[in-house]
């Protein structure tokens, strides 16, 4: 099974290390010097790393076979494929991989059938599930632990615990003028 664990950015100085933006959690793992990553691209790979550091909270890393400023702009929005054991289970039980969360049922926690996950986006701050509603609709729905209160692999499962207007129309909108006007009455 292949995983997108990172995506080579901009060069950085003139010996041909690049950026990355780091998509796993588990970087020293997937990202360490002699893992060969395929890339899409797919003719830019595959890529072999050499060496890898952190400069100013960034990862940087070198190729195999890149030396300049010009082979490393080359290499800007390249992602970085890792192949792994579908087996394979994160460390922390609190983590998953994406291929196993692709296409669980998602269900409130009184049982409310929502959707199933179709896609997983990763955002600087958390990452999101877009779920397909029956209906064909699309609605995102943040992995944060307050929504997402449990994922149940066996069941095939993600139950949630939507706050008001995720997931309906139902959204409370109370601005500071109405609750002022609600304490003076």
């Amino acid at each position: 099974m292949q995983l997108v664990v990172g995506r080579i950015g901009r060069a950085h100085g003139i010996k041909g290390d690049v950026t990355v933006e780091v998509r796993t959690d588990e970087p020293e793992l997937r990202l360490g010097p002699g893992a060969v990553l395929a890339t899409d691209p797919a003719a830019t790979g595959p890529l072999t790393i050499a060496s890898g550091r952190v400069h100013s909270g960034r990862l940087l890393l070198r190729f195999e076979g890149v030396h300049d400023r010009t082979g490393a702009e080359a290499l800007r929005n390249t992602l970085l494929i890792a192949q792994v054991d579908p087996e394979e289970l994160p460390e922390d039980p609190e983590e998953f991989y994406d291929h196993q969360l692709m296409d669980l049922d998602v269900v409130t926690a009184d049982g409310i059938e929502v959707g199933r996950i179709t896609e997983i986006s990763h955002l600087p701050s958390q990452d999101l599930f877009i779920v397909e509603r029956p209906d064909g609709s699309e609605v995102m729905i943040p992995f944060v632990e307050e929504i997402v209160t449990e994922i149940d692999l066996e069941e095939q499962k993600a139950i949630i615990t939507p706050p008001p207007g995720l997931i309906d129309d139902q959204a409370e909108i109370v601005s500071e003028r109405d609750a002022a006007e609600d304490e003076s009455a």
